[in-house]
């Protein structure tokens, strides 16, 4: 997963490893509490990266500028998963 999301990110090196492998496992348990199971569909997959990719550019949160909810198309993508596809 982790070479996903740094190809869809478009990121280079590894210096931010660590960070993306966090924000992977805090994706999975958003999604996990949400109440939908981790899985192998492509759709699983697309919820973790568009959550990965969201909270990665949008870091600036945690400086105490506005927060911005998750994207509609991400709340969607839960909203489906969680009623059982």
């Amino acid at each position: 997963m982790l070479d996903s999301i740094k190809a869809y990110l478009r990121i280079d090196g590894d210096q931010d490893d660590g960070l993306l492998s966090l924000l992977i496992e805090s994706a999975k348990a958003y999604l996990r509490n949400a109440g939908v199971d981790e899985s192998e569909k492509h759709l699983y997959k697309l919820a973790v990266i568009m959550i990965v990719t969201h909270w990665y550019e949008n870091r600036e949160q945690v400086t105490g500028s506005t927060p911005r909810n998750l994207p509609l198309g991400i709340k969607s993508i839960i909203l489906q998963m969680g009623l059982g596809e």
